[in-house]
């Protein structure tokens, strides 16, 4: 938080412009998540700043009656069990012992009383603070930086379950440098307790902060418009590879209800956040929600998505002329996808299964997450979106691919397809081998290894030739880069190059990525077809 200034086919069936652009970020082996158990999958609660700010009516009245709330109207059945406490809570300056003191005209009867509260509807509780001298309010309350240990004994002392921890007034110091501090300050304290890093994305958190704290800000703050949540839809939906579970992306807390937006808008807001495995913190005041809120809210098929154990993030399969086709795969084996129209006017958008990497298939069960109704469908999938509107769905069936596995023989791992994902430059790889339809290729007359629907190749990256040029996925297209050989001693040549499909560096981990190589016949570079 910081202060604001007051029946299908590939092709879109609409007519497709320029390709909006959307932030790329290189795919790399993410940082190992933080083993504390905590988060698995994304939190889901409630935070006052979106609604109040540093108004009075935040207030220990406001933060009991929306415990009451959660409780009386369904949130808690829901899933939602995070009470969360932002800025302005504490008096400007820390007691004679250093320790910070809750605003008596704010919270009579003081943070742990609440704290009691919350728990007694068997809920949690959550509390702010800055990894900074001072918060983000120019009223200047005191951060964290310095205090970690104080501070983080202070929270645990009251039952804190959450601590937002934000950016503001942070001195120059790395991010990485104080987030770990009080990572650690809370670890000795021995109270769970998730750490939500709240510094904008601004020195690339997903790239460290997994191992750091439980979900890091991806974006600067939400508005409660339309502009600010494309805006984040855009640059979120580039961090698939990062997310899983106890390790999430932020794209900030939800606007839903707060008036500046359509329920239309606010749909596509809930819909997407779902799809992109985002903490749910509710940021209206559920005191004076319309039933259209609530029921955006409680819709329990799109929070079985958000919450789907895999913990796997919604990528992209299309985007042009502000059409977009999301595909996310849930924990038993069905997608979830989205067809989201950033555009003013309505247009018709459709995919396909297989594109969206399903199994080929006589047909398939399709549930409209926001109609509640299922169809069949022999792979087609289409709908008519609104105006900044989304439609999205649950894809249930599929037969077993076809095709043949490709098996390390140093490794005994199979050539895999990072994660299902079907979008272009998706990484190859080795993993466990599991039947998945990702672990199956067909090898064509002109030496393709055909994946997914036929449409995906494995592709050397950019035509390259050096040893060393990573492998992964892209549309077929009958370039030299995407014809192979398989060889009577095991190896797969790269026929543009000449050199040899090699597991990087003859590691071991699930994971490591295939490049190209010169030929030297180890086991690194020998694949078993199975």
């Amino acid at each position: 938080m910081r202060i604001r200034r007051l029946t299908l086919s590939l092709a879109l069936a609409l007519s497709v412009g320029a390709v909006v652009p959307v932030v790329q970020v290189a795919a790399e082996a993410p940082a190992a998540a933080i083993d504390n158990g905590l988060a698995r999958t994304p939190p889901m609660g409630f935070n006052n700043w979106n609604s109040t700010h540093c108004r009075a009516e935040f207030n220990e009245a406001m933060v009991k009656g929306i415990a009451d709330i959660f409780v009386e109207r369904g949130l808690k059945a829901a899933g939602y069990e995070y009470v969360n406490l932002d800025d302005c809570w504490a008096l400007p300056q820390r007691n004679a012992q250093g320790d910070l003191v809750p605003d008596p005209a704010r919270f009579p009867s003081g943070i742990k009383a609440v704290a009691d509260y919350v728990h007694g509807k068997g809920l949690k509780f959550g509390i702010y603070t800055s990894a900074g001298t001072k918060t983000c309010n120019p009223l200047g309350f005191p951060g964290g930086l310095d205090h970690e240990d104080q501070d983080a004994r202070l929270f645990a002392s009251w039952g804190v379950d959450y601590l937002k921890y934000d950016n503001c007034n942070n001195q120059g110091r790395p991010a990485i440098e104080r987030y770990t501090r009080m990572r650690d300050a809370i670890a000795r304290t021995g109270r769970p307790m998730i750490l939500a890093i709240c510094e904008w994305g601004e020195s690339e958190p997903w790239r460290w902060a997994p191992a750091v704290g439980n979900l890091w800000r991806s974006t600067g703050d939400i508005e409660d418009n339309w502009g600010s949540v494309l805006n984040i839809i855009r640059r979120n939906s580039a961090l698939a590879a990062y997310a899983r579970p106890g390790a999430w992306n932020d794209p900030d807390m939800l606007e839903v209800g707060n008036g500046g937006m359509t329920d239309t808008e606010y749909r596509t807001h809930f819909a997407l956040w779902a799809m992109m495995a985002a903490p749910l913190l509710i940021g209206t005041d559920l005191r004076r929600a319309s039933q259209a809120t609530f029921d955006i809210l409680t819709n329990r098929d799109l929070i079985a998505v958000d919450q789907d154990p895999a913990g796997r993030q919604a990528y992209v399969v299309a985007n042009g002329g502000g059409a977009w086709v999301f595909s996310r795969i849930l924990s038993n084996g069905d997608r979830a996808v989205a067809l989201f129209n950033e555009n003013d006017t309505a247009q018709t958008i459709a995919t396909t299964a297989a594109r969206v990497g399903m199994n080929a298939a006589a047909s398939y069960t399709v549930k409209d997450l926001w109609t509640g109704t299922s169809t069949t469908t022999t792979g087609a999938l289409s709908a008519t979106v609104p105006a900044h509107g989304t439609a999205v769905f649950r894809i249930s069936g599929g037969a077993a691919y076809a095709g043949h596995t490709l098996v390390s023989q140093a490794t005994g791992q199979c050539l895999d397809i990072h994660d299902n994902i079907v979008a272009n430059g998706t990484a190859v790889e080795i993993f466990t081998c599991n039947g998945g339809a990702n672990q199956r290729f067909n090898l064509t007359p002109s030496g393709e290894l055909r994946a997914y629907d036929g449409t995906r190749c494995v592709d050397v990256d950019h035509g390259g030739t050096t040893g060393g040029t990573k492998v992964l996925l892209w549309d077929c297209h009958g370039g030299a880069n995407q014809q192979f050989r398989l060889n009577a001693d095991g190896t797969v040549t790269a026929v543009q190059s000449g050199l040899c499909l090699d597991v990087d560096g003859a590691k071991t981990a699930p994971g490591t990525g295939i490049i190209i190589w010169d030929c030297h016949g180890q086991p690194n570079q020998r694949w078993t077809r199975g």
